[in-house]
């Protein structure tokens, strides 16, 4: 598994989840339940996962819907 998008705003995350959802690419959120350790204060990041082989196909979608800024840097 790669990190394809970290982010505390649960907008962006689903959106994304969605889009890949669509694009039928199996992705997984890491760190969701942090917030139970950190009193739900969002400060901790979660994690958008994808498997290894699918990155590149991933980060073209999210080029192409204009949310290339998210992506987290090689």
């Amino acid at each position: 598994m790669r990190e394809l998008v970290r982010t505390n705003d649960p907008v962006v995350l689903s959106l994304i989840t969605s889009l890949l959802s669509d694009a039928e690419v199996t992705s997984a959120v890491f760190d969701q339940n942090m917030s139970v350790l950190e009193g739900s204060i969002g400060a901790l990041s979660k994690r958008l996962m994808v498997a290894e082989d699918e990155y590149s196909k991933t980060k073209r979608i999210l080029t192409k819907a204009g949310l290339e800024e998210w992506v987290k840097g090689e």
